[in-house]
């Protein structure tokens, strides 16, 4: 089955989060990491990381995935859902054959 790519934006609850996120806010940042990490390794998550914006971090992943409701899974089961919100969209990008 062909995967399809997509470009997930993680929006923080502020644009200050990556400078003055609270000690729990941290411990679910961590979790987050971990989470998604997982996936990585198991070659659903190509790149993932905070963008450092000087208007404001944010956080961007490029996920493959065989449907749009994998994707949604993913999202819903991320420890940091809540504390973050997400955008999410079909990216038709060029790899490696």
């Amino acid at each position: 089955m062909n995967k399809i790519r997509y470009i997930l934006y993680l929006n923080p609850p502020r644009p200050t989060f990556m400078q003055d996120m609270t000690d729990d806010e941290r411990k679910i940042m961590q979790q987050h990491i971990v989470y998604w990490t997982d996936y990585m390794n198991k070659g659903m998550v190509i790149a993932f990381g905070p963008v450092l914006d000087p208007q404001g971090g944010y956080g961007l992943g490029i996920i493959e995935v065989e449907n749009e409701q994998q994707m949604q899974d993913m999202i819903a089961n991320d420890p940091a859902n809540g504390l973050n919100k997400y955008e999410y969209y079909l990216m038709k990008a060029v790899t490696p054959k």
